[in-house]
Protein backbone atom coordinates (compact mmCIF):
# COMPACT_ATOMS: atom_id res chain seq x y z
CA UNK A 1 0.00 0.00 0.00
CA UNK A 2 1.25 3.54 -1.21
CA UNK A 3 0.60 6.33 1.58
CA UNK A 4 -0.27 9.27 -0.50
CA UNK A 5 -0.93 11.59 2.11
CA UNK A 6 2.31 13.82 1.99
CA UNK A 7 3.62 12.87 -1.21
CA UNK A 8 3.04 11.00 -4.91
CA UNK A 9 -0.24 10.45 -7.00
CA UNK A 10 -2.49 7.84 -8.12
CA UNK A 11 -0.79 6.62 -11.40
CA UNK A 12 -4.58 5.98 -12.48
CA UNK A 13 -8.27 6.84 -11.66
CA UNK A 14 -9.42 5.66 -8.16
CA UNK A 15 -12.16 3.47 -6.29
CA UNK A 16 -12.06 6.03 -3.11
CA UNK A 17 -13.71 4.27 0.21
CA UNK A 18 -14.48 7.09 2.88
CA UNK A 19 -14.54 7.16 6.48
CA UNK A 20 -12.55 7.05 9.72
CA UNK A 21 -12.75 3.16 9.96
CA UNK A 22 -11.61 2.78 13.45
CA UNK A 23 -12.45 -0.93 13.93
CA UNK A 24 -12.63 -1.78 10.61
CA UNK A 25 -15.33 -3.44 11.75
CA UNK A 26 -17.63 -5.80 8.76
CA UNK A 27 -19.38 -2.17 7.91
CA UNK A 28 -16.60 -1.06 7.23
CA UNK A 29 -15.09 -3.98 5.39
CA UNK A 30 -18.67 -3.70 3.08
CA UNK A 31 -17.84 -0.18 2.18
CA UNK A 32 -14.34 -1.27 1.43
CA UNK A 33 -15.63 -4.30 -0.69
CA UNK A 34 -16.99 -2.14 -3.05
CA UNK A 35 -14.11 0.35 -3.85
CA UNK A 36 -12.02 -3.42 -4.61
CA UNK A 37 -15.14 -4.40 -6.89
CA UNK A 38 -14.29 -1.65 -9.24
CA UNK A 39 -11.61 -3.69 -11.34
CA UNK A 40 -10.66 -0.62 -13.96
CA UNK A 41 -9.54 1.92 -10.85
CA UNK A 42 -6.89 1.77 -8.41
CA UNK A 43 -8.75 0.47 -4.44
CA UNK A 44 -7.60 3.77 -1.94
CA UNK A 45 -9.27 4.33 1.14
CA UNK A 46 -9.43 8.19 2.84
CA UNK A 47 -9.46 8.09 6.59
CA UNK A 48 -7.35 9.96 9.27
CA UNK A 49 -4.43 9.23 11.29
CA UNK A 50 -6.18 8.28 14.49
CA UNK A 51 -2.76 8.17 16.51
CA UNK A 52 -2.48 12.31 15.68
CA UNK A 53 -4.81 14.12 18.61
CA UNK A 54 -7.42 15.73 17.08
CA UNK A 55 -9.81 18.60 18.47
CA UNK A 56 -12.96 15.87 17.01
CA UNK A 57 -11.76 13.28 18.36
CA UNK A 58 -9.83 13.80 21.53
CA UNK A 59 -11.55 11.53 23.75
CA UNK A 60 -12.34 9.17 20.99
CA UNK A 61 -12.14 5.53 21.98
CA UNK A 62 -9.75 3.75 18.73
CA UNK A 63 -10.49 -0.06 18.72
CA UNK A 64 -7.37 -0.69 16.87
CA UNK A 65 -4.14 1.73 15.87
CA UNK A 66 -3.46 3.23 13.30
CA UNK A 67 -0.47 1.02 12.34
CA UNK A 68 -2.97 -1.41 12.59
CA UNK A 69 -5.13 0.18 10.22
CA UNK A 70 -3.11 0.66 7.62
CA UNK A 71 -1.60 -3.18 7.67
CA UNK A 72 -4.81 -4.48 7.78
CA UNK A 73 -5.64 -2.31 5.07
CA UNK A 74 -3.33 -3.53 2.91
CA UNK A 75 -3.62 -6.98 3.55
CA UNK A 76 -7.46 -6.41 1.98
CA UNK A 77 -6.26 -4.83 -1.29
CA UNK A 78 -6.01 -1.39 -1.03
CA UNK A 79 -3.11 0.51 -3.18
CA UNK A 80 -3.21 3.67 -2.04
CA UNK A 81 -4.18 6.04 1.62
CA UNK A 82 -4.92 9.44 2.03
CA UNK A 83 -4.83 9.90 5.47
CA UNK A 84 -3.98 13.69 6.59
CA UNK A 85 -4.90 14.96 9.96
CA UNK A 86 -8.37 15.97 10.85
CA UNK A 87 -6.80 19.68 11.19
CA UNK A 88 -5.29 19.88 7.63
CA UNK A 89 -8.94 19.23 5.95
CA UNK A 90 -11.25 20.63 9.13
CA UNK A 91 -11.90 24.17 7.27
CA UNK A 92 -12.63 22.67 4.01
CA UNK A 93 -15.97 23.43 2.72
CA UNK A 94 -17.65 19.95 1.69
CA UNK A 95 -17.78 21.00 -1.71
CA UNK A 96 -14.03 21.98 -1.47
CA UNK A 97 -13.38 18.38 0.25
CA UNK A 98 -14.72 16.89 -2.77
CA UNK A 99 -13.13 19.57 -5.33
CA UNK A 100 -9.59 19.70 -3.86
CA UNK A 101 -9.00 16.21 -2.20
CA UNK A 102 -11.48 13.81 -4.16
CA UNK A 103 -10.90 14.91 -7.52
CA UNK A 104 -7.70 16.95 -7.76
CA UNK A 105 -6.17 14.94 -4.98
CA UNK A 106 -7.06 11.30 -5.29
CA UNK A 107 -8.22 11.15 -9.14
CA UNK A 108 -11.68 10.03 -8.05
CA UNK A 109 -13.42 7.61 -10.52
CA UNK A 110 -15.51 6.00 -7.79
CA UNK A 111 -16.36 6.96 -4.65
CA UNK A 112 -18.06 4.76 -1.44
CA UNK A 113 -19.18 5.91 1.80
CA UNK A 114 -21.27 4.43 4.95
CA UNK A 115 -24.97 5.80 6.03
CA UNK A 116 -23.09 7.90 8.49
CA UNK A 117 -20.25 9.26 6.96
CA UNK A 118 -19.77 13.27 7.14
CA UNK A 119 -17.28 15.54 5.54
CA UNK A 120 -16.52 19.10 5.14
CA UNK A 121 -16.56 21.93 7.56
CA UNK A 122 -18.69 21.38 10.82
CA UNK A 123 -19.90 17.99 9.10
CA UNK A 124 -22.06 19.27 6.50
CA UNK A 125 -21.48 17.13 3.80
CA UNK A 126 -23.93 14.12 3.73
CA UNK A 127 -23.67 10.74 1.55
CA UNK A 128 -26.72 12.87 -0.41
CA UNK A 129 -24.61 15.56 -1.59
CA UNK A 130 -21.52 13.31 -2.56
CA UNK A 131 -24.22 11.53 -4.87
CA UNK A 132 -24.86 15.12 -6.27
CA UNK A 133 -21.42 16.24 -6.11
CA UNK A 134 -20.44 13.59 -7.98
CA UNK A 135 -22.25 14.13 -10.93
CA UNK A 136 -21.07 18.29 -11.13
CA UNK A 137 -17.45 16.55 -10.99
CA UNK A 138 -18.07 13.32 -12.95
CA UNK A 139 -17.21 10.49 -10.68
CA UNK A 140 -19.75 7.68 -9.46
CA UNK A 141 -20.71 7.36 -6.29
CA UNK A 142 -22.45 4.81 -3.91
CA UNK A 143 -23.76 4.89 -0.53
CA UNK A 144 -23.58 1.63 1.19
CA UNK A 145 -26.47 0.63 3.52
CA UNK A 146 -25.63 -0.55 6.79
CA UNK A 147 -24.69 -4.15 7.61
CA UNK A 148 -26.80 -5.82 10.13
CA UNK A 149 -25.81 -8.79 12.80
CA UNK A 150 -28.53 -10.21 15.12
CA UNK A 151 -30.98 -7.44 13.49
CA UNK A 152 -28.93 -4.72 14.97
CA UNK A 153 -26.46 -2.27 12.36
CA UNK A 154 -23.03 -3.09 12.82
CA UNK A 155 -21.24 0.22 14.47
CA UNK A 156 -18.08 1.05 16.35
CA UNK A 157 -20.13 2.64 19.47
CA UNK A 158 -21.98 -0.99 19.83
CA UNK A 159 -18.32 -2.79 19.49
CA UNK A 160 -17.05 -0.23 21.93
CA UNK A 161 -19.69 -0.95 24.43
CA UNK A 162 -19.06 -4.92 24.20
CA UNK A 163 -15.42 -4.73 24.92
CA UNK A 164 -16.00 -2.27 27.85
CA UNK A 165 -18.42 -4.74 29.37
CA UNK A 166 -15.70 -7.63 28.30
CA UNK A 167 -17.99 -9.29 25.94
CA UNK A 168 -15.21 -10.29 24.06
CA UNK A 169 -16.73 -13.08 21.82
CA UNK A 170 -19.81 -10.43 21.02
CA UNK A 171 -17.53 -7.91 19.72
CA UNK A 172 -14.72 -10.18 17.84
CA UNK A 173 -18.23 -11.06 15.82
CA UNK A 174 -19.05 -7.49 14.83
CA UNK A 175 -15.10 -7.27 13.87
CA UNK A 176 -14.86 -10.12 12.00
CA UNK A 177 -11.78 -10.70 13.75
CA UNK A 178 -10.08 -10.97 17.07
CA UNK A 179 -9.49 -7.92 19.00
CA UNK A 180 -6.12 -7.34 18.89
CA UNK A 181 -3.22 -4.92 20.28
CA UNK A 182 0.31 -4.73 19.27
CA UNK A 183 2.68 -3.06 21.56
CA UNK A 184 5.75 -2.75 23.19
CA UNK A 185 7.02 -5.43 25.40
CA UNK A 186 7.79 -3.00 29.04
CA UNK A 187 9.73 -4.19 31.96
CA UNK A 188 7.30 -4.98 34.91
CA UNK A 189 8.17 -6.47 38.64
CA UNK A 190 8.39 -9.95 37.56
CA UNK A 191 6.10 -11.39 40.23
CA UNK A 192 4.85 -13.87 37.29
CA UNK A 193 8.38 -15.36 37.10
CA UNK A 194 8.27 -16.13 40.44
CA UNK A 195 5.53 -17.73 40.48
CA UNK A 196 6.33 -20.28 37.83
CA UNK A 197 4.07 -18.42 35.35
CA UNK A 198 6.30 -15.83 33.70
CA UNK A 199 4.59 -12.96 31.76
CA UNK A 200 4.93 -9.90 29.16
CA UNK A 201 3.63 -7.10 30.29
CA UNK A 202 2.33 -4.19 27.46
CA UNK A 203 0.66 -0.61 28.14
CA UNK A 204 -2.85 0.06 26.21
CA UNK A 205 -2.62 3.35 25.47
CA UNK A 206 -4.84 5.72 26.77
CA UNK A 207 -6.71 6.67 23.01
CA UNK A 208 -7.81 3.35 23.22
CA UNK A 209 -11.28 1.60 23.99
CA UNK A 210 -10.44 -0.60 27.07
CA UNK A 211 -11.55 -3.75 27.93
CA UNK A 212 -13.07 -4.95 31.24
CA UNK A 213 -10.45 -5.68 33.34
CA UNK A 214 -10.02 -8.88 34.30
CA UNK A 215 -8.23 -12.23 32.67
CA UNK A 216 -8.67 -13.18 29.14
CA UNK A 217 -8.07 -16.24 26.72
CA UNK A 218 -5.54 -15.27 24.30
CA UNK A 219 -3.29 -15.66 21.11
CA UNK A 220 0.30 -14.62 21.26
CA UNK A 221 2.08 -13.96 17.39
CA UNK A 222 5.86 -14.92 18.45
CA UNK A 223 7.47 -15.76 15.39
CA UNK A 224 5.10 -16.23 13.19
CA UNK A 225 3.46 -18.22 15.55
CA UNK A 226 0.22 -18.28 17.27
CA UNK A 227 0.18 -19.76 20.83
CA UNK A 228 -2.04 -20.25 23.36
CA UNK A 229 -2.13 -17.38 26.32
CA UNK A 230 -3.91 -16.32 29.30
CA UNK A 231 -4.00 -11.91 29.61
CA UNK A 232 -4.55 -9.81 32.38
CA UNK A 233 -6.06 -6.67 31.92
CA UNK A 234 -5.68 -3.74 34.73
CA UNK A 235 -3.86 -0.74 36.14
CA UNK A 236 -0.87 -2.11 37.73
CA UNK A 237 1.28 0.98 38.93
CA UNK A 238 4.19 -0.96 40.16
CA UNK A 239 5.13 -1.58 36.59
CA UNK A 240 5.19 1.85 35.45
CA UNK A 241 4.18 4.94 37.09
CA UNK A 242 1.56 7.01 35.59
CA UNK A 243 1.18 4.33 32.59
CA UNK A 244 -2.21 3.89 32.85
CA UNK A 245 -3.85 0.37 31.91
CA UNK A 246 -1.52 -2.92 31.75
CA UNK A 247 -1.85 -6.21 29.77
CA UNK A 248 0.05 -9.21 31.44
CA UNK A 249 0.29 -11.78 29.29
CA UNK A 250 1.04 -15.62 30.39
CA UNK A 251 2.36 -17.52 27.08
CA UNK A 252 1.95 -21.31 27.51
CA UNK A 253 5.04 -23.74 26.96
CA UNK A 254 6.79 -20.41 25.97
CA UNK A 255 10.58 -19.79 27.00
CA UNK A 256 12.04 -16.14 25.97
CA UNK A 257 12.98 -12.84 26.04
CA UNK A 258 10.64 -10.61 24.26
CA UNK A 259 11.80 -7.29 25.84
CA UNK A 260 11.80 -4.14 23.82
CA UNK A 261 9.87 -6.13 20.75
CA UNK A 262 6.16 -5.16 19.34
CA UNK A 263 4.41 -8.28 20.01
CA UNK A 264 0.46 -8.50 18.70
CA UNK A 265 -1.95 -10.25 21.93
CA UNK A 266 -5.31 -10.98 20.45
CA UNK A 267 -8.61 -11.36 22.63
CA UNK A 268 -10.59 -14.33 22.30
CA UNK A 269 -12.73 -14.95 25.70
CA UNK A 270 -13.51 -13.61 28.74
CA UNK A 271 -12.18 -15.93 31.62
CA UNK A 272 -13.40 -14.06 34.95
CA UNK A 273 -13.45 -10.45 36.30
CA UNK A 274 -10.11 -8.69 38.45
CA UNK A 275 -10.08 -10.51 41.91
CA UNK A 276 -7.40 -10.02 45.11
CA UNK A 277 -6.15 -12.47 46.63
CA UNK A 278 -4.31 -12.96 50.07
CA UNK A 279 -1.07 -13.94 48.93
CA UNK A 280 1.06 -15.08 46.23
CA UNK A 281 0.38 -18.80 47.21
CA UNK A 282 -3.62 -18.14 46.40
CA UNK A 283 -2.69 -16.44 43.40
CA UNK A 284 -0.64 -18.64 41.76
CA UNK A 285 -3.17 -21.57 42.68
CA UNK A 286 -5.64 -18.93 40.57
CA UNK A 287 -3.32 -18.55 37.91
CA UNK A 288 -3.04 -22.35 37.25
CA UNK A 289 -7.21 -22.69 37.31
CA UNK A 290 -7.07 -19.88 34.35
CA UNK A 291 -4.34 -21.97 32.46
CA UNK A 292 -6.54 -25.09 32.86
CA UNK A 293 -9.73 -23.37 31.68
CA UNK A 294 -7.77 -21.13 28.76
CA UNK A 295 -7.17 -24.78 27.82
Amino acid sequence: MIDITYGASPEKKTAVALGYFDGLHLGHVYVIQKVLSQNELSPAVFTFNCDTTLPKFEKQEDIISFENKCEMLSKMGIKYLYAPDYAEVSGLTYEQFVSEILVKKLDVGFACCGESFRFGKGGEGTPEKLLTLSEKYGFKAHIAENVCLDGEPISSTRIRELIREGKIEEANRLLGYELSFRLPVVYGNQIGRKLSFPTINQIIPSTNVIPRFGVYKSFVQVNGKNLRAITNIGIRPTVVENSGVVMETHILNFSGELYGKKIAVSLCGFLRGEKKFADLAELKEQIARDVKNAL
